[in-house]
């Protein structure tokens, strides 16, 4: 069956599904739960008064995490999967999100990458989960992609994605209801 040929609510229902399943699963050595770590981030987004969009992909960032343990993929020595940026901005774009929500959850991990090669102090700052997971992702940018990445059109919206994802690790902040990104998720699914 075609993606498309499900409808949105099938589709939103198959990501939110990854959220049931999964989202009090640890994240990767942080003191929260997946759930908590990116309902943060989506509140961070809310909070700055940005768009369904951008709230959406704070809220998705992490979600080839989840979609990894729903697959049952190799991870990074207990530190979530390689590549989950990529996993999860391919598994939103299949299910017909716009390129906006899905090129921002791909680009979360460049934003680490970059910061690093532009302010190497920024990698003192890190979580050491965080730190953990960064020569998996490929280390500090080289000055070429840096270049490529600071001509990314989204390129500014990546680094405030990047700065909620290290925000998003408090414990014990209340659960917002996820009914509203359920409802943004309808709204803005093709």
């Amino acid at each position: 069956m075609n993606v498309f040929e499900k409808s949105k609510g099938e589709r939103v229902g198959e990501v939110f599904g990854l959220y049931e399943k999964f989202g009090q699963a640890d994240y990767i050595g942080e003191p929260v739960s997946q759930i908590e770590h990116m309902c943060q981030s989506a509140q961070l987004a809310e909070k700055e008064g940005f768009d369904e969009e951008v709230i959406l992909a704070a809220f998705f960032h992490d979600i080839g995490h989840l979609f990894a343990m729903d697959q049952d993929l190799e991870n990074m020595g207990g530190y979530g999967v390689m590549s989950h940026e990529k996993l999860g901005a391919d598994f939103l774009r299949r299910l017909g999100f716009p390129e906006k929500v899905d090129k921002l959850v791909e680009n979360h991990v460049q934003a680490k990458r970059y910061l690093t090669y532009k302010y190497p102090e920024y990698f003192e700052k890190l979580s050491e989960a965080s730190r953990k997971t960064f020569a998996y992702q490929g280390g500090v940018m080289t000055a070429e992609e840096a270049e490529v990445f600071e001509n990314d059109e989204l390129f500014e919206l990546s680094l405030k994605m990047r700065t909620w994802d290290e925000l998003a690790k408090e414990e014990k902040v209340p659960l917002p209801d996820l009914d509203r990104y359920k409802k943004m998720a309808l709204k803005v699914i093709c």
